[in-house]
């Protein structure tokens, strides 16, 4: 008997072993393991000065976490010449101080900002299988082919978002909800143009299309989450950035082969990073923030570390 289980006991053990270290790598390191990714972007007019804008992400603001407060108000001495903060702030109806203080450093610079589902709802426990069930059955959020999800969320918990927007609307930063801002930086008319989110079907392109203004010297759009009727919208206008978050870069990914599940139906290449989504015969490129938090039922990692970007804006080259 001994000789014939053995092995297979063994196995299971080190199998057991292997996944604890896995979680506990997960739950107690990475999620705090907080980066800043750079990347170089050619969309300014030739000649124009480089333009730094520091994008931050589902940040999931949960009291009591410290140190992602002390690294969000560390990004201050970057001094970007322009923030992007592409929603999904909160993990926790109690959480909005803590967030503006967090954030606190940030406002002082030139701002904008879109919102994600978690900064009008808060979190319930589900369980994390849901995403792999979604990702085989193209229903994400509200939007399911079928209708059925756009009834309304029931049973919610309400956060207390307007005052997240009081306060970064006396930060002086620009809502971007369906709606368009401008700003002058660094010399250049900058013009943004933002949605609320595509996940939970707020989205309402109409409101702002028609593509970029022709007295601004550079144009993006913002949005939470990458959904390609989105992206379409946005690429097909012409813009030639987008800026997005909500992926959370597939939060438990597998070395050397990537994210499992994006979340909405942009495709697992694309999950975070820059890359480029072309439309109606035109392209732009996109950025996708993996974002620096989880949803606080789920705190944990795995290949893919909590971060901010920093996006250099450089000339694109000369026709």
């Amino acid at each position: 008997m001994r000789t014939r289980y053995a092995a297979p006991l063994k196995a299971l053990g080190v199998t057991a072993a292997v996944g604890a270290a896995c979680v506990g790598y997960a739950a107690g390191y990475e999620v705090r393991s907080f980066r800043l990714r750079r990347v170089e972007v050619p969309v300014l007019p030739p000649g124009a000065k480089p333009m730094r804008v520091l994008q931050v992400s589902d940040i999931h603001m949960v009291n009591g976490q410290r140190k992602k407060q002390i690294w969000l108000r560390g990004l201050a001495a970057l001094r970007p010449d322009l923030v992007i903060n592409t929603g999904d702030n909160l993990s926790d109806p109690e959480a909005v101080p803590q967030t503006l203080d967090a954030l606190g450093p940030l406002l002082d610079f030139p701002g904008a900002y879109v919102f994600g589902s978690n900064d009008y709802y808060g979190p319930q426990p589900k369980s994390p299988t849901r995403y792999l069930t979604a990702m085989l059955s193209g229903n994400h959020g509200m939007n399911n082919a079928d209708g059925s999800a756009r009834r309304g969320i029931k049973g919610a918990i309400h956060n207390p978002w307007t005052e997240l927007r009081d306060g970064f609307d006396a930060a002086g930063w620009l809502d971007l909800t369906n709606r368009r801002g401008a700003l002058k930086v660094n010399d250049l008319e900058l013009e943004l143009t933002g949605l609320d989110d595509p996940h939970i079907r707020r989205d309402r392109y109409a409101a702002v299309a028609g593509g970029p203004s022709p007295d601004a010297d550079v144009s993006f759009g913002v949005v939470h989450a990458p959904y390609l009727r989105v992206l379409d919208a946005f690429a097909a206008d012409d813009y030639p950035l987008i800026l997005a978050g909500h992926t959370h870069g597939g939060q438990l990914c597998v070395p050397f082969y990537g994210a499992l599940v994006t979340n909405c139906d942009i495709d697992r290449k694309r999950v975070k990073g820059l890359s480029t989504h072309a439309a109606g015969g035109r392209r732009s490129f996109l950025h996708v923030s993996a974002g620096c938090g989880t949803n606080r039922y789920t705190p944990v990692r795995f290949a893919c570390p909590p971060e901010a970007t920093l996006l250099t804006l450089r000339p694109r080259a000369r026709a």
